[in-house]
């Protein structure tokens, strides 16, 4: 899974943890994920992100960043999205999730969530 952000937001903190204890929960079975702030700022990202992961205690999931707002473009990220969920086996999509600044909430939270169910081998 992929979780791409525009922005670092307390509720993006509250996926992030969570999927990540799904990722180590289910190492064995080769569940996989990452996260990628989307940015113009590549050196200020990279202090950002690593004091997410701190405070956060990210374990499972890398952090990183892509330099250039707009996304990798064969993921045709929403230029609205403020955060877009990825989830696929073998490169087929079973799961895909993009909310706009603000409108991810904790129902949202939870079923992205669930939605891991998905992409177990």
């Amino acid at each position: 899974m992929n979780v791409f952000t525009r922005s670092l937001s307390d509720s993006l903190a509250s996926l992030v943890k969570q999927l990540d204890k799904k990722v180590g929960e289910n190492a064995s079975k080769d569940m996989k994920g990452f996260v990628v702030l989307l940015t113009d700022d590549p050196d200020q990202a990279e202090k950002d992100l690593r004091a997410f992961a701190k405070k956060h205690k990210i374990e499972n999931m890398p952090l990183t960043y892509f330099d250039r707002v707009a996304g990798p473009e064969p993921y045709k990220i929403a230029k609205d999205a403020d955060l877009t969920v990825n989830m696929w086996i073998k490169l087929k999509s079973k799961s895909n999730h993009a909310f706009k600044k603000g409108e991810l909430k904790k129902k949202d939270i939870a079923k992205i969530v669930a939605s891991t169910a998905t992409i177990l081998n």
